[in-house]
């Protein structure tokens, strides 16, 4: 069945979700699992001992590339091997990654795909990343800045308000944005506030490792850095540190596990004594949320989204410093990705492709459309309905550009392990 796919790159993790097409009542959006942890992939390639280039694997440092999406713009390029690669290019390898892996499992290419951006973006950054997107054969592409998916995602689980703040706190970074969406008109972005040197996520994971420090004293401080033995631990307790961090989301008190030659310690921390390491990085992060909103507009919905966004502390410190209500889904890391996926259905099926109207105390949406006014006919001819008003059009750049192979990017690399590239037909005729 034909499909459109949304892609979220962040800093460590990217993500994917697909809406099918030619379906009758409300889009439904399906996350696709990547090979990683919480079904997406690390944002990762690495280039192997053939010359081809992996995603999402860890490997030699030196032909290793992370972190590189957020630096599109930055006109260092980053090193992999013995080549310097600009980071929208190697942002590029990983989109058409992606796009591989989801053909394969659909058995066909996506009809479109959406690809998100932070909101901060001007025409520069969006022009290097397209020309980068064009040049591993991307042509059925468009850019949406990430605060406008986290929207469409929103209204179309049944949520509303006019005005809508939203606050992503990921792993690397911070931002606030304000966006105007009403059930009739498509997504605007407002306005935006910067927060990258705001603490984010890793750095709460750092609280919790300098707690365990604190803790057990000098049995980790006398470790020699040397030792390879040392790294281990330490990687060991910075994983069992981050899913301590997320489970104090759901629970009052977690045990991190800390793996020394003696045997293993453990270390109590709870929610209280968390959140107040963390709660003068989080009421920074607000503060910025709260300037945003007030030089474009207040909000009448805060819409939490990025993996960091689940920690309570977050939302009780937004709702105090804000009178909007807040939104937040159980999963708020997928928020965007599912919205980039919406946003791709409505460039390829029109602005009529809307979620049907929420139900309400009165009427009751059914899957048999003969059954929606189950009270008789309204009794109405056409001439009585004046035409609805043309809705604006959605804010995203296109890239209606020719095809190119994906073997003309960085210097001939290719997929490891890919069976089937992004575009079939570029495979069938030798380019």
């Amino acid at each position: 069945m034909p499909y459109v796919l949304g892609v979220d790159v962040g800093t460590t993790r990217t993500a994917a979700a697909i809406c099918r097409l030619a379906r009758v009542g409300r889009p439904e959006v399906e996350l696709v699992g990547l090979g990683g942890p919480g079904g997406g992939v690390a944002s990762t390639v690495r280039i192997t001992e053939d010359g081809e280039y992996a995603v999402g694997e860890a490997g030699d440092p030196w032909l290793t590339a992370t972190g590189f999406a957020r630096r599109i713009g930055d006109e260092v390029p980053v090193l992999l091997g013995q080549d310097w690669v600009t980071p929208e290019d190697l942002t590029a390898l990983l989109v058409v990654w992606v796009v591989g892996q989801v053909a394969d499992r659909e058995g066909e290419p996506a009809a479109h795909v959406a690809v998100t951006h932070p909101p901060e973006w001007g025409a520069h950054r969006k022009e290097l990343f397209q020309e980068a997107l064009r040049h591993v054969g991307l042509d059925r592409c468009s850019l949406v800045a990430e605060p406008l998916a986290a929207v469409e995602n929103h209204f179309a689980a049944g949520g509303n308000g006019d005005v809508q703040a939203v606050f992503s706190l990921g792993s690397h970074a911070v931002s606030c944005s304000v966006v105007r969406r009403s059930l009739d008109s498509a997504p605007e972005l407002v306005g935006t506030g910067e927060g990258h040197d705001h603490p984010a996520g890793v750095d709460f994971d750092d609280e919790v490792l300098g707690h365990v420090r604190a803790a057990l004293g000098r049995e980790l401080a006398d470790l020699d850095p040397a030792d390879p033995w040392t790294a281990q631990v330490f990687a060991r307790l910075r994983f069992d540190g981050e899913a301590a961090k997320r489970a104090l989301s759901g629970v009052a008190e977690v045990v991190v596990p800390v793996h020394l030659a003696e045997g293993v310690r453990e270390v109590v921390l709870t929610r209280p004594g968390f959140e107040d390491l963390i709660r003068p990085a989080v009421e920074l992060a607000v503060d910025t949320l709260v300037r945003t909103t007030v030089a474009h507009g207040e909000p009448d919905v805060v819409l939490l989204v990025g993996g960091s966004a689940r920690i309570p502390l977050v939302a009780e410190v937004v709702s105090g410093a804000l009178r909007a209500r807040i939104a937040i889904e159980a999963a708020p890391e997928t928020s965007v990705v599912k919205g980039a996926a919406l946003l791709a259905r409505r460039v390829v099926e029109g602005p009529d492709a809307e979620p049907e109207p929420r139900e309400t105390s009165v009427l009751r949406r059914f899957d048999d459309p003969s059954l929606r006014f189950p009270v008789g006919e309204l009794g109405l001819t056409d001439d009585e309905f004046a035409a609805p008003p043309p809705r604006p059009p959605v804010d995203i750049t296109p890239l209606d550009l020719p095809r190119r192979s994906v073997k003309r990017v960085v210097r001939g690399l290719k997929p490891a392990g890919s069976r089937r590239s992004a575009h079939p037909a570029d495979d069938e005729d030798g380019r």
